[in-house]
């Protein structure tokens, strides 16, 4: 080989293009995805951040922390929300899988945004804004990324073929989820009608999601929860039809319900979601499906539900009172996914309540559904006092009723009721029923819960993460961007 004192790589030399003597290849040649040799060694070469992934992380070819749409911040500080995104961001996403090897925002999302500069733009935005929370120092580089991945967006969408595509659905769903955390409903609710409109384009939501599950499902699930009603219509029992589909179980023969519910005063829809619920439940205790079935199965029985309350036939008090009982237990047993369904929740609980004050005699006589009713109000309003201590009021009743004189008594009429066996499902409704029930047996002097103020119990279970133990409290501190966009 001829000796000469170059220092970029062939291939750039050949190009007459400058070469950033990145090695063991330069960002030209894996771009280009060509051979990258250099006559010399680069010894001007940069040093580059070396930052450990996953063990079994997959991406695709191209290292992401050296091949990357191209930003205005700094290469340190992209290459710092990168780490973030993959090892944080991601899994506040998705807490449905946090495996490494199969979360969708690393195997499938990941990949698209390497490609794509307005996915990437704002994936990095997600990232940025927790980075910036946490510093308190101002929200500079997450509006720099902001611009700009509007900027990006809006030359996508002005070109028929790429407004389509999956990384453009993606950008426009996050951007709502974005606007909505802080606050501005009407540019979220525009970016919702545009994702809408790409989602038609598609040929509809059902047909996005035979190409792509997690598109399909997070344009569904956050649409909703922006707007606060269905977006999308659903497929029927047989999953005929364009909107969202129905698990594989939920199409099995319906049962015949034998027992007590059977006599409910319930018009047919909410009836029918109930019962198979109710049989779906029933096979996963000997066969439990996962977590992202959970999703799916909570993603299409609220749109029904929700789908069918908005329809001109007015229901019962009953009726309603089981519809948004059901909702409710399915938001609590799936638990936030993409980002937080607080708001959302908050307006059912008062639609919940506001038909169970309506509704006086019909749950005499079916005192299991009271007290299910009871126990998913609790859950459901843990951080909204006035609600909490009118379902507490409410669970107190319900127990002395039936004398039901522990936590196992009460999990035997909500199990008769509807009930999914999880890890976790105890551990969320339990904590509000243990309080009445340390009370009544004057265990703890400070539970007393017949008092007329709000119980220092009470007052600790709110404070509680979903699930946590007694004794550990929330912090009130805006921490993490998941409290800003809703995630988490």
């Amino acid at each position: 080989m001829r000796h000469t004192l170059r220092r970029s790589c062939s291939a750039c030399a050949k190009s007459k293009h400058s070469c950033d003597l990145g090695t063991p290849r330069c960002s030209r040649c894996v771009k280009r995805k060509v051979q990258c040799l250099y006559a010399n060694e680069p010894l001007t070469a940069p040093q580059k951040k070396t930052i450990i992934l996953p063990v079994g992380t997959r991406f695709s070819s191209v290292d992401p922390f050296e091949s990357y749409p191209q930003t205005r911040l700094p290469r340190s500080h992209v290459q710092r929300l990168i780490h973030s995104f993959l090892h944080k961001i991601a899994f506040q996403y998705y807490p449905l899988d946090l495996s490494p090897t199969s979360n969708p925002f690393l195997v499938s999302w990941w990949p698209q945004a390497l490609g794509d500069p307005a996915l990437f733009h704002v994936s990095l935005q997600t990232a940025c804004l927790d980075e910036e929370l946490l510093a308190q120092r101002g929200f500079q580089a997450s509006t720099v990324l902001m611009a700009d991945s509007v900027a990006l967006l809006r030359r996508k969408v002005e070109d028929s073929a790429l407004a389509v595509q999956d990384g453009t659905m993606n950008s426009v769903i996050t951007l709502a989820a974005i606007e909505f955390g802080k606050g501005n409903t009407r540019v979220s609710e525009m970016h919702v009608a545009g994702v809408k409109r790409l989602v038609d384009l598609r040929g509809g939501i059902s047909s996005v999601r035979r190409t792509s599950p997690l598109t399909a499902r997070m344009v569904s699930w956050v649409s909703l929860l922006v707007m606060g009603h269905p977006q999308f219509d659903t497929q029927d029992d047989a999953g005929i039809g364009d909107g969202i589909p129905p698990i594989p179980e939920w199409r099995l023969d319906l049962p015949i319900l034998e027992d007590q519910l059977g006599n409910l005063n319930i018009d047919h829809p909410v009836k029918n979601v109930l019962t198979r619920l109710r049989c779906v439940f029933e096979r996963a205790q000997s066969a439990p499906f996962p977590n992202t079935r959970l999703h799916d199965l909570t993603c299409f029985a609220v749109h029904r539900l929700l789908l069918t309350a908005a329809g001109a036939h007015v229901s019962s008090p009953t009726t309603e009172c089981i519809r948004y009982g059901i909702v409710l237990y399915m938001f609590i047993i799936q638990g936030p996914t993409y980002f937080s369904h607080a708001v959302l929740m908050n307006k059912l609980v008062t639609n919940l309540r506001q038909h169970l004050e309506q509704q006086q005699f019909e749950f005499a006589a079916h005192q299991d559904v009271n007290v299910w009713l009871a126990a998913v109000g609790l859950v459901a309003s843990a951080n909204n006092t006035a609600h909490y201590e009118w379902f507490a009021e409410r669970a107190r009743a319900a127990s002395a009723s039936l004398q039901l004189r522990s936590w196992t008594d009460t999990l035997s009429c909500i199990k008769r009721v509807l009930w999914l066996e999880t890890v976790h499902s105890e551990g969320i409704f339990r904590p509000h029923w243990d309080m009445f029930f340390i009370s009544s047996h004057n265990d703890v002097a400070t539970t007393d819960i017949s008092q007329p103020t709000t119980p220092r119990s009470l007052v600790a279970i709110r404070s509680l993460p979903r699930g946590s133990p007694p004794g550990k409290k929330q912090s009130g501190v805006v921490t993490s961007s998941m409290d800003v966009i809703g995630f988490g």
